[in-house]
């Protein structure tokens, strides 16, 4: 089956769950991986910190609070991969055709995200255990 009504661009980024920035943040400077900055995503309840590896980035997640998504991987699953993000030219058209093939959407619409992208998860069930999200890089939201 053909998708013609979205296109995945590349893979944005690779999530990863920390209950500190410092030791994985110094694993990639000795790399000689540049960090691209820090965010606040306040409504997540976390804060990032993106790693730039040819174009593709490696973001560290550290919980805010108790009550971050975040912190609950954390205490269930330990600090380590969280989720891969793939990069889309359309999200809305990303979502609908998902939804319509029968893929569990944890969310319906799009959201802010750090840096600005507008993301959306897709819910592990539907993607062979591994949590997905989808980004799209806009120029207002």
């Amino acid at each position: 089956m053909t998708n013609t009504t979205f296109k995945v661009l590349q893979i944005d980024h690779i999530g990863v769950a920390v209950k500190q920035f410092s030791p994985l943040a110094n694993f990639f400077t000795l790399l000689g991986i540049e960090s691209v900055g820090k965010e606040l995503v306040a409504d997540q309840h976390v804060e990032t910190e993106m790693f730039d590896v040819n174009a593709v980035h490696l973001e560290l997640l550290l919980p805010t609070d108790d009550q971050s998504t975040i912190m609950k991987f954390i205490e269930k699953r330990g600090e380590g991969f969280h989720h891969i993000a793939l990069r889309v030219d359309n999200l809305e058209n990303a979502l609908a055709f998902l939804s319509e093939r029968g893929i569990q959407l944890i969310d319906s619409s799009p959201r802010r995200g750090a840096g600005g992208k507008r993301i959306a998860f897709l819910h592990p069930k539907s993607t062979g255990g591994i949590l997905v999200e989808l980004s799209q890089v806009v120029t207002e939201f």
